[in-house]
C-alpha cells in the first residue's frame, strides 16, 4: 500500500495556491474539474508526497471549520533562518517562533496556512 494525497478544503484557491508553492515550494502537478469543485493537486519537491487544494465552487461564507482531530501538516527545511527570511518577505509570520526541540534534535516552529490549518515547519 502506498499513501496518495491529503485533502483540504480551501476558502481561496488564489492565497492558497500562492502559500503551498511560493513559501512551501510545492508543484501543482495536474487539476481535476469535477461537477461540483476543481482539485489540484501539489507534490513536493521528489513528488513523494502531494496535497490536494478542493475549490468547491460552493463555499460557506466564513469558509470551512478545522476539526479536534487534525493536527498539521510537517515540513523540512534545510534552514530555519532562511525559511523565516522567505516567510516574511512573503508577508507570513509564525504562530509559534523557532525553538529547539530536544526531543527530535531540532529546531522546529509553526505556522498557519489561508484556511487556518497548522504547518510544522522542520530543520533538517
Amino acid at each position: 500500500m502506498k499513501f496518495l494525497h491529503a485533502m483540504i478544503r480551501v476558502k481561496d484557491i488564489n492565497k492558497s495556491m500562492d502559500f503551498y508553492t511560493k513559501l512551501l515550494g510545492m508543484n501543482l502537478v495536474r487539476t481535476v474539474t469535477l461537477e461540483d469543485s476543481i482539485l489540484y493537486f501539489l507534490s513536493d519537491q521528489d513528488g513523494q508526497t502531494q496535497i490536494e487544494l478542493t475549490e468547491n465552487f460552493e463555499i460557506p461564507e466564513n469558509g470551512y471549520e478545522n476539526g479536534t482531530a487534525f493536527g498539521h501538516f510537517a515540513f523540512s527545511t534545510v534552514s530555519m533562518d532562511l525559511f523565516a527570511e522567505k516567510m516574511h518577505k512573503l508577508g507570513y509570520q509564525f504562530l509559534y517562533e523557532p525553538f529547539y526541540l530536544e526531543e527530535v534534535h531540532s529546531k522546529i516552529a509553526f505556522i498557519k496556512d489561508p484556511d487556518g490549518n497548522e504547518i510544522e515547519i522542520i530543520e533538517d
